[in-house]
């Protein structure tokens, strides 16, 4: 199941985080942002060289806005949230409170 969020670097929409499945991830600057020279890039191992990033797990970037240890554990068993689920816990914690300039916030999906 293809999994959506936005990403945001100090409130301005950078980009698109795209689970296609459980080793395939996509992140994609948007126009906008990709073609402003001002804005810079989500991270520096994200350049704004390449519109549109492809890895098999999670971007380390992303990957690293999680919690470990006992901090994981207990937001993973609060959130209901398998512990393995890495995208589907920075879904649920990265949406406001982040260390950084980045957050990220689910997609709603459409029904028909």
């Amino acid at each position: 199941m293809i999994t959506k969020a936005e990403v945001y670097r100090n409130g301005i929409k950078a980009g698109i985080l795209i689970r296609e499945n459980r080793h395939s991830f996509i992140f994609r600057y948007t126009g906008k942002y990709f073609s402003d020279p001002k804005l810079p890039a989500v991270s520096l191992t994200l350049p704004k060289i390449r519109q549109e990033y492809r890895s098999s797990q999670l971007f380390p970037f992303f990957f690293n806005m999680l919690s470990e240890g006992v901090n994981k554990e207990l937001q993973c068993r609060q959130l209901k949230i398998d512990e393995n689920d890495y995208f589907g816990l920075l879904l649920a914690i990265a949406q406001y409170d982040t260390v950084g300039a980045v957050s990220v916030q689910p997609v709603k999906e459409e029904t028909e």
